[in-house]
């Protein structure tokens, strides 16, 4: 194994120094530091954070490996300093067995690119009727830890409290899609005034925050751990206090496209603006970002799905929702927050990092600490080309879009996924 002497690098924002890194381990840090065996990367100007971890990707496969692959998935999430991501289960086969989730980890483990970490669905089939096998896919190799229906509600209340009586036993997550489906029946976008405008169907605000209001009461009852997927009201923002307030074990992510983007965007028709939950007001938004500041919502995460061609680029109301994120999250961020680094190091890694239970990740680079890490090159801007992108799909709202910062390098244990802004492999 390679070992790799970093000059001068701000940790999380901190003074420059120098970080040594040895057989998968930050080996030692200071100034001055040498090591005549090591590659030594100049890192002037470059701040390390702890390998980010993302809580919601779509990596498509098993069943859509035309839109993405865990191997391609796993290198957009490298080149986007991710050195961790959880995939969602709504592949096809769902991941609701431990026969599936086991592939899709073995696949991650195969790319080696980032540390992929199946998500196991709640429902058999996503559809809502029965639990999936929880324990199995618990006990599995793949020792899952946070279930979800995502892009499905798990709308019957006497089974999402099933669903937290039963992973409670092992300090399991249920992660919900909070959507009432019988409020977004026929939905394309934010029920609003642009709505009216175009003449489309409305996403009404409480669509979302009636089921959170309902999961809260039902996680506080039960006493099990609840993450509420990609929140993206001001009403949900208000629910989600009020519980924290409570002491209710709840946690919640927002993704960076409802940080920047509102549903003026919609008024273009163009369908990479469409999204579930759908962009909102300006209003939601400037709550969603001072709820991250403050600690309300938890973590950002990508919510990363991508999408083939023929789903995409067609009318609207046929087109798919989703949205492309895990090259461009931490560029929104910086955006968004500005160079806070220990916020950023908080909301993209150590708090993601601890919900997921993923040992390993999330530590800020230090003596003894596995070196799971990436370089930040914050005075960089970058203009987003879709072309370049290392997803196999190209549905990125921030198309031509001029953002802040770029990813130097990556390391995972160690090793390199990205050095010099590119993929090692």
């Amino acid at each position: 194994m390679t070992s790799y002497l970093i000059k001068g690098v701000s940790v999380v924002g901190a003074a420059p120094t120098d970080l040594l890194i040895r057989d998968g381990v930050v080996a030692q840090t200071g100034a001055g530091l040498t090591a005549p065996d090591a590659t030594v990367i100049d890192a002037t100007g470059l701040v390390a954070l702890p390998g980010l971890v993302d809580l919601h990707t779509h990596l498509r496969e098993p069943g859509r490996e035309d839109a993405e692959t865990v191997e391609s998935g796993s290198r957009a999430a490298a080149l986007g300093g991710y050195t961790a991501v959880c995939a969602m289960a709504n592949t096809s086969p769902v991941a609701d067995t431990a026969g599936v989730v086991e592939q899709v980890w073995r696949l991650g483990r195969e790319a080696g690119l980032v540390d992929v970490q199946p998500i196991g669905a709640v429902t058999v089939g996503l559809a809502g009727e029965r639990l999936a096998e929880l324990g199995a896919m618990a006990d599995s190799a793949a020792r899952v830890r946070i279930f979800s229906d995502d892009g499905h509600c798990v709308a019957d209340p006497r089974l999402m409290r099933r669903a937290l009586e039963y992973v409670k036993a092992f300090d399991g997550i249920i992660a919900q899609h909070a959507e009432e489906p019988r409020l977004t029946e026929g939905a394309q976008m934010h029920e609003g005034e642009v709505s009216t405008r175009l003449g489309l169907t409305g996403w009404p605000a409480v669509a979302e925050e009636a089921i959170i209001a309902r999961d809260v009461l039902l996680a506080e009852h039960v006493g099990s751990r609840l993450h509420v997927c990609h929140v993206s009201t001001a009403g949900s923002v208000e629910v989600l206090r009020q519980a924290k307030a409570r002491g209710v074990r709840v946690t919640a992510e927002v993704t960076p496209h409802h940080l920047l983007l509102t549903d003026d965007r919609a008024a273009t028709y163009d369908p990479v603006y469409k999204v579930n939950p759908p962009l909102r007001t300006a209003t939601d938004v400037a709550a969603l970002r001072a709820a991250l500041v403050e600690g309300v919502i938890d973590v950002v995460a990508t919510d990363h799905a991508p999408h083939a061609v023929e789903d995409k680029e067609c009318e609207w109301a046929y087109a798919r929702p989703g949205m492309l994120g895990l090259e461009t999250a931490l560029s929104i961020a910086l955006d968004v927050l500005g160079p806070e680094w220990d916020l950023i190091a908080e909301r993209m890694s150590r708090v993601p990092a601890r919900i997921a239970g993923l040992d390993g990740h999330g530590l800020d680079p230090a003596p003894g600490v596995p070196a799971n890490l990436t370089l930040v090159d914050p005075a960089a801007r970058r203009v987003v080309e879709p072309a370049e992108l290392a997803s196999r799909s190209r549905n990125t709202p921030y198309a031509r879009m001029t953002l802040p910062g770029r990813i130097v390098a990556t390391f995972l244990r160690g090793e390199p996924t990205v050095l010099d802004g590119k993929a090692v492999k």
